[in-house]
């Protein structure tokens, strides 16, 4: 059995003692007891400091391994936050992505709509230019503007001078208009009359505003009631002189400006019902 340090030192000291108090040994032998001694003390000294050594190492090992548990516990939570944001991230982007879908598809109907009218548009005004004599497109212009047909129809061909009485020579072009009208039932027909600026005062006729609301309102009478235009498809409105196309100052720009207009338009309730029910994105229609 090896002896410990301390239990080695204590009888390497007794046996020095004895051997001192007895003189019963030879120097040889005292020297080398002396030497055991004192190698023992040394042993005692690095076991001791071995000792301290490891009690600190083990502080510090314990230190540490604190310090990792409280890392990993914040690691931990930055990692659950981080799964936590990602999460929501991931169900923004997708709800994103489906707005954006939705979004694309409210486009192209707009768009498939407004193509829709606008061919439409261009096929009526075709057909109504080549229903009309050459005579009659001198008194007749035929406009697309903003997907809206414009017939403006001059004064001195519609009426006499100061009255909202239609001519005879008129009713072929109304009828003619008027079959364009027909044949596109779903386009609504506004009738909108126009003066110049020179006063008017007669017995049933107070102002421009009376002249230019009865002109409309007789085309309008004629479409409906001699051709058989739906009257819910008509309008009639008076512009009086507050809508000019040309300069008053001269006669040929008030000639211009006395003109009577059909407006034709395409019925806008598909468009209202896209603008006011746009598509649902994707996980709204699910």
């Amino acid at each position: 059995m090896t002896l410990k340090p301390f239990s080695r030192i204590m009888l390497a000291t007794a046996a020095v003692a004895t051997l001192t108090l007895t003189s019963c040994v030879t120097r040889k032998k005292y020297n080398l007891l002396l030497d055991d001694y004192n190698s023992t003390k040394v042993e005692l000294a690095e076991s001791k400091a071995y000792n301290k050594s490891l009690d600190q190492m083990l502080a510090e090992a314990k230190q540490n391994n604190q310090q990792l548990k409280d890392n990993l516990a914040a690691l931990q939570g930055t990692l659950n936050q981080s799964i936590a944001q990602n999460t929501q991230g991931n169900v923004n982007i997708s709800k994103l992505v489906d707005e954006i879908n939705a979004s694309n598809r409210y486009i192209k109907e707009l768009i498939a709509a407004k193509d829709k009218s606008d061919s439409l548009n261009m096929v009526l005004t075709n057909n109504l230019t080549r229903s009309l004599s050459r005579d009659e497109l001198k008194d007749v212009d035929v406009k697309v503007l903003k997907g809206v047909v414009y017939i403006s129809l001059a004064d001195n061909m519609l009426f006499r001078t100061g009255s909202y009485e239609i001519s005879d020579k008129a009713m072929a072009t109304l009828s003619k208009i008027a079959k364009i009208i027909k044949d596109y039932k779903d386009y609504d027909v506004l009738v909108e009359g126009n003066t110049d600026n020179v006063p008017i005062s007669r017995t049933n006729i107070r102002n421009n505003w009376d002249l230019s609301t009865l002109r409309a309102s007789s085309v309008v009478q004629v479409l409906q009631n001699k051709f058989g235009v739906d009257p819910s498809r008509l309008s009639a409105a008076g512009r009086g002189e507050y809508r000019p196309i040309a300069d008053n100052s001269t006669e040929s720009g008030r000639q211009r400006n006395r003109r009577t207009e059909i407006i034709i338009t395409p019925n806008l309730d598909q468009f209202m019902d896209l603008i006011g029910n746009p598509p649902a994105s994707a996980t709204e229609q699910d």
